[in-house]
């Protein structure tokens, strides 16, 4: 595990896609071979519990909620942990350059850091601050769900309610994993239902 000592690791795709549960094995694996670990989540997350992270399949594990990384920053100078976990990493209020400028302090001590986020928004836009660590991690896991609709691997998490707050926690009840044929075809059942909601 020497290996990866000052390294970044991050998992990324849809919802649904197992991003959060390698996070999990990750810092699990950290922990069974003696590291000091200690996992992150937004503080705007708050869809499962306040002091844990939970996977969509339900399996939990300890984390200190936060706004931003520089808090993040903060608790590792105080207490030198050895690998570091954050979870929903696009949910992090700070600019992506500072949001950078924070995990490279944290990656000069030494530390390792393994992420999990989203890469795209509802629309399939990217989250900015994912698009701006993707090309700087050492090691880049891209994680795929089974579409809901063909069962080929997933693209993007569809929104099935209505809303146009980007930020719109949820799980299944609120999202589906969808490929990129599913998704057109989705948005355009979106549109046609959004139109004929006005006309009446």
């Amino acid at each position: 595990m020497h290996q990866y000592k000052g390294r970044m690791i991050l998992h990324t795709g849809s919802m649904f896609s197992g991003k959060t549960s390698s996070l999990e094995k990750d810092l699990k694996r950290f922990s069974i071979a003696n590291y000091k670990t200690v996992a992150f989540k937004p503080r705007i997350d708050k869809r499962y519990s306040r002091e844990e992270i939970v996977t969509h399949d339900k399996i939990s594990f300890k984390a200190i909620e936060v706004e931003s990384v520089e808090e993040i920053l903060d608790f590792v100078e105080k207490n030198s942990p050895e690998v570091i976990g954050i979870d929903e990493v696009q949910f992090l209020k700070d600019e992506p350059a500072l949001v950078l400028e924070d995990l490279e302090k944290i990656l000069e001590m030494g530390i390792t850091i393994v992420m999990a986020g989203l890469d795209m928004d509802y629309m399939a836009e990217p989250f900015e601050i994912v698009k701006e660590i993707m090309p700087k991690v050492d090691y880049l896991n891209k994680h795929h769900a089974v579409c809901k609709r063909c069962g080929t691997d997933a693209w993007v998490s569809h929104r099935k309610i209505k809303s146009d707050k980007r930020v719109e926690l949820g799980a299944v009840e609120e999202y589906e994993p969808l490929c990129r044929s599913c998704y057109r075809v989705a948005r355009a059942e979106d549109k046609l239902k959004e139109n004929q909601e006005n006309f009446l």
